[in-house]
Parts: structure tokens; C-alpha cells; sequence
């Protein structure tokens, strides 16, 4: 390997996955604060319903694999690989938080986003068309 190619690789692969945080971060801080400020989700303190948790785990599924997406598609080589990697800064994120807030919600909502992490990503992935896909079948016969 040459040195010299290494660097801007290095550089592509943190921007991918620091892109693909981005696209899942910002908007889900977004649509948490416009669910607060209209009332859907109730004010800081106050702990949500669980339907209320089981929306806010279902626009964040989403995220995770858009962010996914991203970082495949700016991925230099090893897409799939990227998309892993951003899973596991998410599954740091999201045991960090559940460790930090442990008493703000129930347990099973930081517990399956953490499940769903690297299907998330894997997902991502293939919609990026650069991660693992199902068999074709292809049919040989004149019908």
C-alpha cells in the first residue's frame, strides 16, 4: 500500500461516516424538537407514553438507515464496512445514552434501537446498491 494514498482515503472513509451521523443526528433532533414544541411529545421532564417511544424508535430506524445510506454511497472502498462502522458509533451512542438517562424512559426503547443498529446499516447498504443482496433467480425455461 502506498502511504502516500492512504491519507486521503483515511480522510474519505471519517467524512462518509461523520456525513452519515450528520443525515441521522440532525434530524432526529430536529423532529424531537418540533414533536416537543407542538405538544405530540410532552415537555422535557414529563416521560413519554410508550406509543410516544415507539414513534420517536420508528423515524430513528429510518435515520439509521438513510445515514447508512449515505455513508455507503460516499465510501471510498468497503461500503458495507462504513455502514458497519457508523453502526457501531450509533450502538456507543445509543448504550452511552441509556446509561446516562437510564430513568427517563423504558428500558426497551434504547435496548431495540440497539438490536436494530446493524440491520439498519446493513439495510442502508444495499439500498446504496453497494451492500449484500439476495440471490437473483433466473429462469432458463420458454414458458
Amino acid at each position: 500500500m502506498n502511504p502516500s494514498s492512504s491519507g486521503p482515503r483515511l480522510g474519505r472513509s471519517v467524512l462518509a461516516v461523520f456525513a452519515g451521523l450528520l443525515v441521522n443526528v440532525i434530524p432526529a433532533v430536529a423532529i424531537d424538537g418540533v414533536l416537543h414544541a407542538t405538544g405530540v411529545f410532552p415537555a422535557m421532564p414529563e416521560r413519554m407514553s410508550d406509543g410516544l417511544f415507539i414513534l420517536a424508535a420508528a423515524y430513528r430506524v429510518l435515520l439509521g438507515v438513510a445515514g447508512a445510506y449515505v455513508t455507503a454511497r460516499l465510501a471510498p472502498r468497503s461500503p458495507v464496512m462504513h455502514a458497519l462502522v457508523l453502526g457501531s458509533v450509533g450502538v456507543a451512542m445509543c448504550t452511552a445514552g441509556m446509561l446516562a438517562m437510564r430513568d427517563a424512559g423504558p428500558v426497551w426503547y434504547p435496548l431495540s434501537l440497539i438490536v436494530l443498529i446493524v440491520p439498519c446499516s446493513l439495510l442502508g447498504a444495499a439500498l446504496a446498491g453497494k451492500g449484500p443482496t439476495a440471490p437473483t433467480v433466473v429462469s432458463t425455461s420458454a414458458d
